[in-house]
C-alpha cells in the first residue's frame, strides 16, 4: 500500500508528557556507547541524540494513524535541531509532521519534523527523519 500523498503537511498528536530523569539519561548513553558521569554521580549532558525517544513515539503515532507497518519502514536519515540543552528534569513532548512524501522505486520516501517542546510550548528541538515505506512489491 502506498501512501498518500495528501498526508504532507498533516500533524499527529502530541505524545505523553516524558520526564526526562538521569538514570533514563544513564540507560541511553550506555545503549548508544556515548560516555557520561559516574554511575553515581549527575548527569551533566544529555547525549544529543536523545531526543530520538521522543521522536519515536511521535512516528509510531504517525504510523498507527496511517496504518503503516513498523516491518516496512527502513530509517534513512535523522537529524536534531537545537533550540536549547535537553536537561534531566525537563518535561517534553512531540508532534509528528509529514514535510514530504514522494515515490521512488516502489517505495514511498517520507520526510517528517517532530517538534519537541517543553510544558510552556517552548521548541527545544526539531527531530527530522526520512523514512522509506517498501510497497508490496518492493
Amino acid at each position: 500500500m502506498s501512501l498518500d500523498p495528501s498526508i504532507v503537511g498533516r500533524r499527529y498528536p502530541t505524545t505523553a508528557p516524558y520526564t526526562v530523569s538521569t538514570e533514563k539519561v544513564r540507560e541511553f548513553a550506555r545503549a548508544v556507547g556515548t560516555p557520561y558521569d559516574g554511575p553515581e554521580g549527575p548527569v551533566s549532558q544529555v547525549p544529543a541524540t536523545f531526543p530520538i525517544v521522543l521522536a519515536f513515539a511521535a512516528m509510531n503515532g504517525f504510523l498507527e494513524a496511517e496504518e503503516v507497518d513498523l516491518s516496512r519502514i527502513v530509517h534513512g536519515e535523522q537529524s536534531f535541531t537545537y533550540e536549547r540543552p535537553v536537561a534531566p528534569g525537563d518535561v517534553l513532548t512531540a508532534r509528528l509532521t509529514i514535510s514530504s512524501v514522494r515515490s521512488l522505486g516502489g517505495a514511498d520516501v517520507v520526510a517528517t519534523s517532530s517538534a519537541i517542546t517543553d510544558p510552556d510550548g517552548g521548541l527545544v528541538c526539531t527531530a527530522t527523519a526520512t523514512l522509506v515505506h517498501r510497497g508490496e512489491a518492493a
